[in-house]
């Protein structure tokens, strides 16, 4: 039987790292922002790389959920997802497969990275309100809070976070999450080039920085002060190793 473990994040955190340590795993096949395509169809945004995402993917959120739900290519099939491609349109039925998770991060640090790759953005783009609505529904439906954890955290002790994530989703540790090898995927989205260039020279990782105040222009500092709320309220959850 296939364990799913869909795993929520919002973009700049270590999501695309984290999917190369589950990778990593001899037992595991992943998959890659599933629903981007989907999400781009039906926004109408302007991405980059678009029109090779768009050829790349399934449109319908329709086929993507019920690929994720049918197919079985390993005993581990991880879910790398952006809870901001999970439109207000998309059913979250076939969630109820899976187990999820939420990876989470400061949304000023979320925001400083962003913008380095793309000048525009608002808050949905960021995804931190639709994570917490993903959460506070996945709590409704397992009468508990589901997994979180903070990526500053998985830096600090990736063998004690990631240890306390396997624990959660029932799944055991395996040291091969620890390190992988550099390079590009075969797993990788089409739009790799765009967004993952550090991640491809990474082989595990990377210690953390040292803490100090992100300092933002005003227009991103109001977006990082409405999404805070949110953030915090996953970040009483979060997993410690």
């Amino acid at each position: 039987m296939t364990v799913r473990i869909a795993m929520w994040s919002g973009p700049r955190n270590i999501s695309t790292a984290m999917m190369r340590s589950f990778e990593n795993r001899p037992d595991c096949e992943v998959v890659d922002e599933p629903f981007y395509a989907a999400y781009l169809a039906r926004t109408g945004l302007d991405h980059p790389m678009r029109d090779e995402v768009l050829a790349s993917q399934p449109t319908d959120w329709r086929v993507v959920a019920e690929t994720l739900v049918a197919d079985e290519p390993a005993p581990v099939f991880y879910q790398k997802h952006m809870t901001h491609h999970m439109l207000p349109g998309f059913d979250l039925d076939w969630t109820g497969a899976c187990r999820n998770a939420f990876l989470i991060r400061d949304p000023a640090q979320v925001l400083a990275s962003y913008v380095k790759k793309r000048a525009e953005v608002s808050l949905d783009d960021i995804g931190v309100v639709r994570q917490r609505e993903l959460f506070d529904r996945e709590a409704d439906r397992l009468g508990r809070a589901p997994p979180v954890v903070e990526g500053a955290d998985v830096l600090a002790d990736p063998r004690g976070t990631l240890s306390a994530l396997c624990g959660a989703l029932g799944v055991l540790f395996r040291e091969e999450m620890l390190s992988w090898p550099a390079g590009r995927r075969d797993s990788d989205g089409v739009w790799a080039p765009a967004w993952y260039e550090a991640v491809e020279r990474s082989t595990g990782f990377a210690a953390p920085e040292r803490p100090a105040e992100t300092l933002l222009p005003d227009d991103l500092r109001r977006i990082a002060d409405a999404a805070r709320p949110h953030y915090e309220a996953l970040a009483v959850h979060r997993l410690r190793a």
